[in-house]
């Protein structure tokens, strides 16, 4: 009870221990830090500084194992974790968190899948593996759907957590077919992290859209097929990357692979020489082979059965889209621009689209405007023109990553009927930077719902357990983001607001960001304006306050490409390229490749092209859908943690932790836990435990879970403070550290009687040693001393005769005596001993 955690600039909490008893009204806490520094805390008497846990439980394996929950202990216990064990998987309840080492560690094995294959969530250390298999397990008990969501920072490592998931059930599931499923479920990976990831300035592998994979299952809970569905992807990223970013993967690997005979008509050269690839100024990827990866990426395609014509249309759309940046429009006065016919690379992107170059050169310096009454053609500016060709650039991409990830869907297609599946969601961590936009907007709204979906689940399996142990359930208070959800998706919200601006011929990010300011400041507690910006609006979200810059919202919620350039695509001899931009219903979204978009969004009657679907639209849509699936199956949660954003293999940065575990709703879900009774133990480890607090009368009981109770009651007075359950004991905050404290006084007394009794003994020993050493150098001097008197005259011998005989004879009398007291003393000491020795030992 002596030792609490203190707010620390540097490492977020600070353990420190008080020196003095704390009454109250007293304005200052005396403690000292670890490092012996003597400090006068001041403190609020309605907030004390939250304790600290008994060592005992430092390093627990499940956060909610501990006494005192909150920020400082969950923090403390996964640095313990990580650093001094190298443990880099803790549970927090039903959450899994995964900390990113940076390192390859030897965890992923087939003898470790194995291991955990058959085993119950808990009974083997925290892993991966061991949440795969809980959803596996109850999928094939329940015949129930199941979802392992995971989710975290860019870096925290989500692709690789939810790729060892998937190969788990790839390994413990496999079919007795040829057909090799797994193996094709595994191989969508390479292909989905080619053309979706990127570098970034937090992670060289970075994926840029959010992914949920439905891996089916038959009756026998073998592996039959999988279908994947995207969210969100990125594709502003196609034509800017910030500073030490990259575009995305496949367009290094095709320019690494240029020399190659089979890539010749291409006409590729090194990624410094387009400048949608070298933008950010890093080409490379220490560590990174791309010519080595775009082998692999066509082995995967092979593999799903993508042959090679298939691959060389999607790498000729690919070097389209680079030869389309190094197009050079030059300007024409201030209102006009141009671009030379003999522009080579113009040239080849139409040659490799086999498009009309005339037409294009003309089209992407010009736009057409159908009025009622006439159709006018009007020049743009170079920005104009600029804006134009990314735009067109963007939309080649968008169709071509969806078309892949169709074709994936479709080499996952399995004959026979799903019986169950198991989802897996990988999907962006709320996100915040120095900028945020749309993305950023997107991102932290989807996050939103998944944690309302986390909270809501949380509350459910919190309330179910303590029906199944038979506990009162009082109702708990826990934190519903229903009114930021409401901000942004409600009628006359953020997202109706940027729709609704979108629609305007002359709406401007400006006028929209003056309606939700009219709209919701100082009528919305959640939205707020800055004070030094006029072009920027904050949003108060479960996680933190995110300011967001206007500029550029109603351009990508609108994802408009002119209609003359759409054509021009249409009437391509390039099948893929035609095919992409046909009119008609469309099975693959922007967002989701398998979702028929005529049951994700309302069909527009009107003929007006500006009603099309926004991007803001699809994405609440496809996320609604989300929501229902994820809603309908039982989920399980991984949350990936970034330690430190140097990337360096076990460092622990307190700070960056930290806000993560806010972020992800690990702290929400240990609030939720520590509301009502946090500690739970079953009724035989509390015995094992705590044995050593009980009498030899309540030991002879026969029933332990009698004992357990009866102990409780004498040893905790307020009954209030702890609950029997069916299997387990419940425990309120605090007392299981009570416990502990009793215990170790307990242990601490019987050390020292133990001590005593030994120290005793020792120095017993050492007295009789002594006095035997002594009495035999008295022994031998007085016989040395005899024998030199022996050698004196006759007269002296005889004197001595008598005197001896005369002192033997007296001896004798005298020893008769003293044998006589002796006998009675020893007597005396040998019971008196004998019975100190039998209680002493009755008390130990």
């Amino acid at each position: 009870y002596n030792r609490v955690w203190i707010p620390d600039s540097e490492e977020v909490w600070q353990s420190a221990e008080i020196t003095k008893n704390y009454k109250a009204g007293d304005r200052f806490l005396h403690v000292q830090l670890e490092d012996g520094t003597e400090l006068n805390y001041p403190v609020d008497p309605a907030a004390l500084p939250p304790l600290r846990n008994p060592d005992i439980l430092v390093g627990e394996n499940d956060l909610t194992a501990l006494s005192y929950l909150h920020e400082p202990a969950v923090l403390h216990n996964l640095k313990v974790r990580f650093v001094e064990s190298r443990l880099i998987y803790t549970y927090s309840g039903i959450i899994l968190v995964a900390i990113n080492p940076y390192k390859q560690l030897p965890l992923y094995g087939d003898a470790i899948i194995h291991a955990y294959s058959g085993q119950n969530m808990g009974d083997m250390d925290p892993h991966i593996f061991a949440v795969a298999e809980e959803a596996y397990k109850q999928m094939a008990r329940n015949n129930k759907n199941q979802s392992i969501i995971v989710s975290g920072e860019s870096g925290a490592g989500k692709t690789v957590s939810a790729r060892y998931t998937m190969r788990y059930f790839a390994t413990v599931s496999k079919s007795s077919s040829n057909a090799h499923v797994e193996d094709k479920v595994l191989a969508s990976n390479p292909i989905t992290e080619a053309v979706g990831n990127a570098k970034t300035t937090r992670n060289d592998n970075s994926s840029r859209f959010g992914k949920y994979t439905e891996i089916s299952f038959d009756q026998s809970y073998q592996i039959i097929g999988a279908n994947m569905r995207t969210y969100l992807l990125e594709k502003s990223r196609v034509v800017f990357q910030s500073e030490n970013e990259r575009n995305y993967h496949i367009f290094y690997q095709l320019c690494a692979s240029a020399t190659q005979p089979e890539y010749k008509h291409l006409k590729l050269g090194s990624a410094e020489e387009f400048n949608y690839t070298r933008m950010g100024g890093s080409t490379v990827i220490e560590g990174v082979d791309d010519r080595a990866n775009m082998v692999e990426t066509q082995k995967t395609f092979a593999l799903l059965g993508l042959k090679g014509d298939f691959q060389m249309d999607v790498f000729k759309m690919l070097a389209a889209i680079l030869h389309l940046g190094n197009v050079e429009i030059t300007a024409v006065g201030d209102e006009r621009s141009s671009i030379s016919l003999k522009d080579k690379h113009l040239d080849i992107f139409c040659e490799l689209l086999d498009l009309n170059c005339d037409k294009m050169a003309q089209w992407l310096c010009h736009r057409k405007i159908i009025t009622t009454s006439e159709t006018v053609i009007k020049p743009m500016t170079r920005a104009q023109a600029v804006n134009a060709r990314d735009a067109l650039a963007k939309k080649i991409y968008s169709h071509l990553f969806d078309f892949i990830v169709e074709r994936i869907n479709q080499a996952l297609q399995f004959p026979g009927k799903q019986h169950t599946f198991i989802g897996v969601l990988d999907i962006y961590g709320f996100e915040t930077f120095d900028v945020n936009s749309f993305e950023q907007f997107c991102i932290n709204y989807a996050n939103e719902k998944l944690q309302q979906q986390f909270n809501l689940h949380v509350f459910k399996l919190e309330q179910e357990e303590y029906m199944k142990e038979d506990i009162p359930w009082t109702l708990i208070d826990f934190y519903d983001n229903q009114r930021v959800i409401d901000l942004i998706e409600a009628k006359m919200g953020i997202l109706e607001l940027l729709d609704e601006e979108c629609l305007l011929p002359h709406g401007t990010d400006e006028n929209w960001l003056q309606k939700l300011y009219n709209n919701f400041v100082n009528k919305n507690a959640l939205f707020e304006k800055p004070r030094m910006s006029n072009t920027s609006f904050i949003i108060q979200h479960f996680a933190d306050k995110v300011e967001y810059k206007c500029e550029g919202f109603l351009e990508k919620n609108r994802d408009t490409v002119h209609e003359v350039l759409i054509e021009i695509l249409k009437d391509s001899k390039f099948r893929l390229c035609a095919d992409f931009f046909q009119d008609g219903p469309v099975s693959i979204s922007p967002f989701s490749s398998t979702i028929n978009i005529k049951s994700a969004r309302p069909v527009l009657k009107s003929p007006n092209k500006q009603l099309r679907m926004t991007v803001g639209s699809k994405f609440r849509n496809s996320l609604s859908l989300l929501m229902v699936t994820l809603n309908a199956t039982t989920p399980h949660y991984v949350r990936c943690i970034k330690p430190n954003d140097e990337k360096l293999p076990f460092e622990f940065d307190s700070k960056r932790v930290a806000q993560q575990l806010r972020a992800c709703g690990v702290l929400e879900t240990i609030r939720i836990s520590a509301q009502s009774y946090p500690s739970r133990w079953t009724y035989i480890e509390f015995f094992s435990r705590y044995s050593i607090l009980m009498t030899q009368q309540e030991l002879s009981i026969n029933d332990k879970k009698q004992i357990c109770k009866i102990v409780l009651q004498r040893l905790i007075q307020d009954h209030n403070q702890y609950q029997f359950g069916r299997t387990k004991i419940f425990f309120r905050a605090g007392q299981v550290a009570y416990l502990e404290k009793l215990r170790s006084d307990k242990l601490r007394h019987a050390c020292i009687v133990i001590q005593k009794s030994v120290r005793g003994w020792l120095q017993r020993k050492k007295f009789l040693h002594i006095k035997q050493a002594a009495l035999t150098i008295q022994q031998y001097f007085r016989g040395q001393r005899t024998v030199r008197q022996a050698i004196t005259a006759r007269t002296l011998k005889e004197t001595w005769a008598a005197i001896i005989i005369q002192k033997c004879c007296r001896g004798y009398l005298v020893r008769r005596l003293c044998q006589l007291i002796h006998v009675a003393a020893v007597t005396i000491q040998a019971y008196t001993r004998g019975f100190l020795a039998r209680r002493k030992y009755r008390k130990v």
